[in-house]
């Protein structure tokens, strides 16, 4: 199971193991159980402070991680490798009594959650979203004694799958009953369960002094200029919903240059690190609802949170990415995450063997079609265009695939089902006007993105897409307020370009803010 890179990089990890573990495992007679065995065996023959013992759990083939002597400990049911390699090696670890890297003041909030919580995470091993929440999940199984969870990886348990109903990963259940669906930090989950947390983190940040710079997102624009504000020596704040943004949901990066190839939640724990790296105040978790401008030159802007509190700074600059574009068609919200997603990468796994559409013919359609139409028995491509737009050597892949079918000039009209699960879509025809239903159980949305800016409507310039009007220094429409990366009028949405352009808003608020009269300086100090 392990080649000899991995066997070597654990070894050097297991050295850290402080308390002796055991490997309480549940196997059969399948290949799948035969696998995980020697996985297990494998892993013991590192650590003299680790053991492999038999075990008689209800899934098969599944394996604790447990501290010897006591009750703490994590469970794998099915086998984390992939993405989910990380999560283990975390696990053996911290159940090993390596401490982790998380907040103190979290951990301390995950210490006193009062209750009982069985966590069920269900991952496939292709999801680079799933990770976070499995090892969120863990860590808090091992800081407090009253929380346990187990991982299960969907494609060996397709009967739960099916009796469930879960068409995306992760998902996760709380003592039987839905809990949440997609990409969550631990911050997230513990303020999901401690109601209070959200009430003391707007009580915090209210107090908080005026900032100089204040960037909203934490995207690479919004990494960007926080960097680039923070090394002019200037007081910095960064308030995100999610830091990374979109670059979370992105599997694979090879055109950032100088970086060969690189996974999106790779490069925005690096961002978030780098950020670190400065005296910047980060606010995570943080979603902005309102942005009141300055009433004169020179004055404090003000952004309100969803939270109730507000944050005041001299120059804003507005970093806020976008989103997956809906489709915005009757039955769309109602089977999200029943047939209806977004990330052919996380969920494609889920649908092996059924039959699923792609929406979308641009490059990111056409790609998540060859993905799925490895896995899937049945792909049906749809255009809203004449044509497809993807490049031409995808399109020429595409085309050799024989369980892919492509259909353009055709406008998704209708998804429906029978109240749990998605069953089909309806589309017109755009050259005759007919209509066409087909029968599927899976559709991936992927056309395009939505700037994240509805909440500055009436604040600052956009266009009719929603977009945030800049100029060539990045400012918008109101003095000391700047703007970058996907949310803007930028031309072109690159991870790459949204860097140099927060760097660009960066340095056009220091520009702003050296240049404003002597008694307004004075007035801030």
């Amino acid at each position: 199971m392990l080649d000899a890179n991995l066997t070597q990089q654990l070894k050097a990890y297991l050295v850290n193991i402080r308390e002796p573990i055991k490997l309480v495992a549940s196997i059969g007679d399948d290949a799948k159980s035969r696998e995980m065995e020697k996985l297990l065996n494998d892993i013991a023959a590192l650590s003299d402070k680790i053991a492999v013992v038999t075990g008689t759990d209800k899934r098969v083939p599944s394996f604790m991680i447990r501290r010897a002597g006591t009750d703490i400990g994590v469970r794998f049911a099915g086998l984390p490798m992939g993405h989910e390699f990380t999560s283990l090696v975390l696990a053996l670890l911290q159940v090993g009594g390596h401490p982790s890297k998380a907040a103190q003041d979290v951990i301390d909030q995950v210490k006193n959650l009062d209750g009982d919580y069985e966590f069920e995470t269900y991952f496939s091993l292709s999801c680079q979203n799933c990770p976070d929440v499995v090892q969120a999940l863990n860590l808090m199984a091992v800081l407090n004694p009253r929380i346990q969870h187990t991982a299960i990886e969907g494609s060996l348990f397709q009967p739960e799958i099916e009796a469930r109903q879960i068409m995306s990963v992760p998902t996760v259940y709380l003592n039987g009953e839905p809990f949440a669906s997609g990409r969550m930090e631990l911050e997230q989950i513990v303020a999901k369960i401690d109601t209070g947390a959200t009430a003391r983190a707007a009580e915090k940040i209210k107090n908080k002094d005026p900032f100089e710079v204040l960037v909203i997102g934490g995207g690479p624009a919004g990494a960007a200029a926080a960097i680039y504000s923070a090394r002019k020596g200037i007081r910095t704040g960064i308030a995100a919903e999610r830091f990374g943004g979109q670059v979370l949901d992105t599997m694979s990066i090879e055109n950032f240059i100088s970086v060969p190839h690189t996974e999106g939640p790779k490069l925005a724990a690096h961002l978030e690190q780098h950020v670190k790296d400065y005296d910047v105040d980060i606010m995570n978790l943080q979603a902005a609802a309102k942005l009141v401008p300055a009433k004169r030159e020179g004055g404090l802007h003000e952004v309100v949170l969803a939270n109730g509190a507000t944050l005041k700074a001299r120059t804003v600059i507005l970093s806020t990415g976008a989103r997956w574009r809906q489709m915005n068609v009757p039955g769309e919200d109602a089977y999200r995450n029943k047939g209806v997603t977004y990330c052919p990468h996380c969920d494609g796994p889920l649908f092996k063997g059924k039959r699923v559409a792609v929406i979308g013919g641009g490059n990111s359609g056409v790609e998540a079609a060859i993905d799925l139409a490895g896995i899937v028995a049945h792909v049906t491509l749809i255009e809203y265009d004449s044509q497809l737009r993807a490049d031409a050597v995808l399109q020429r892949k595409l085309g050799s695939l024989p369980n892919v079918k492509i259909i353009t000039s055709a406008l998704t009209t209708e998804v429906k089902g029978d109240g749990s699960k998605l069953t089909s879509l309806t589309y017109k025809d755009r050259n005759h006007g007919t209509s066409h239903e087909v029968e599927l159980e899976g559709i991936f949305v992927q056309i395009g993105l939505v700037p994240n800016t509805e909440w500055l409507k009436g604040a600052i310039g956009l266009t009719q897409r929603g977009e945030i009007e800049i100029d060539d220094r990045g400012e918008t429409s109101q003095k000391g307020v700047f703007a970058a990366g996907d949310c803007t009028t930028v031309p072109y949405k690159q991870i790459v370009i949204a860097m140099g352009a927060g760097s660009t808003a960066a340095l056009s608020a220091f520009d702003y803010l050296i240049r404003l009269p002597a008694e307004i300086e004075a007035e801030a100090a």
